[in-house]
């Protein structure tokens, strides 16, 4: 039982930094615009959370420090995306490898050096659960944060009139401005979301999950996080159901190890995954059937 228990809670701490990224671009696509820089994003964040608690002494000061910064990443994005209708898949590219690079100097004096660990708070009584208790109630704020987050999210994406907006602007812009919706504010607001919650991923992996600075440490995370946002059908709860999928999977390979198995083979299975699901999403049909936003990806012109 102890290694069920283990295993669980390795498996939500490891699907915590998808399903950050993941809730941020659900937001984003919603409304209508494209992020491929989440990559960029993420690892902008974890170097930034880093170094500012490395430097402070203090995590939380680290944890806001990457929001802001990702989050004015995000707002390059929106800039470039929405006011300037330039291409938003190089606008995001662009964005991830500036973020990359930047990232490496970032943090070059910091590889192997001792940080600051976001410590864990247990939620008593309910922390004494047996085994609910140590899978449920015993981790940092940031994956506490990040359930909350899941229902907020959802909730407000369909039951609310905010998430109307939201999903009208991505699915018909045009008769969303003429019902009096500022589509270019919904579009940067959700862009600058989703830009902040990857920074707060990226603020996990550095201070919580790993907690160190290694260079490239979010291992394609970000690209995976865009291809759960299509698993999950642009729905905050299922996209919790498929992050800790993700993350079993990322655990399973360091325990069949020792039973044989090489880690390499089910190390790839979350990137294949990923590439079929982005293969499904250039399929026109196929994308409308499985409930992409009508306009994901088109520039919008105010008609005069």
């Amino acid at each position: 039982m102890d290694v069920i228990v283990a295993f669980l809670r390795t498996m939500i701490r490891a699907g915590t930094p998808l399903l950050l990224a993941t809730l941020g671009e659900i937001y984003t696509e919603r409304s209508g615009i494209i992020n491929l820089g989440l990559e960029g994003m993420m690892i902008v964040g974890a170097s930034v959370a880093y170094v500012v608690a490395y430097h402070t002494g203090n995590p939380i000061l680290g944890i806001l420090t990457a929001i802001c910064i990702s989050g004015a990443m995000a707002l390059i994005h929106a800039f470039l995306s929405i006011t300037l209708r330039s291409n938003q898949i190089i606008s995001g590219l662009a964005l991830t490898m500036i973020g990359v690079g930047l990232s490496s100097y970032i943090g070059r004096d910091y590889v192997g050096k001792v940080g600051v660990k976001l410590p864990e708070i247990p939620i008593y009584p309910l922390s004494a659960i047996p085994y609910i208790g140590e899978i449920l109630f015993k981790y940092d704020p940031i994956v506490y944060a990040s359930l909350i987050l899941t229902f907020i999210l959802w909730f407000t994406l369909y039951r609310t009139k905010i998430g109307i907006i939201v999903r009208s602007v991505g699915e018909n812009p045009s008769v969303a401005d003429s019902q009096g919706v500022n589509v270019y504010l919904v579009r940067y607001i959700c862009t600058i979301l989703g830009g902040m919650l990857a920074g707060l991923s990226g603020a996990y992996l550095s201070l919580s999950y790993v907690p160190a600075w290694v260079e490239g440490m979010t291992g394609g995370r970000g690209w995976i996080a865009i291809a759960l946002t299509i698993f999950a059908m642009w729905d905050p709860l299922k996209a919790l159901i498929g992050a800790y999928l993700f993350g079993g999977i990322e655990v399973l390979q360091y325990n069949l190890q020792p039973m044989g198995i090489p880690p390499n083979i089910l190390a790839m299975t979350p990137y294949i995954l990923t590439i079929v699901t982005l293969f499904i999403a250039s399929r026109e049909k196929l994308r409308r059937r499985i409930g992409a936003p009508a306009c994901l990806g088109q520039p919008y012109t105010r008609e005069a």
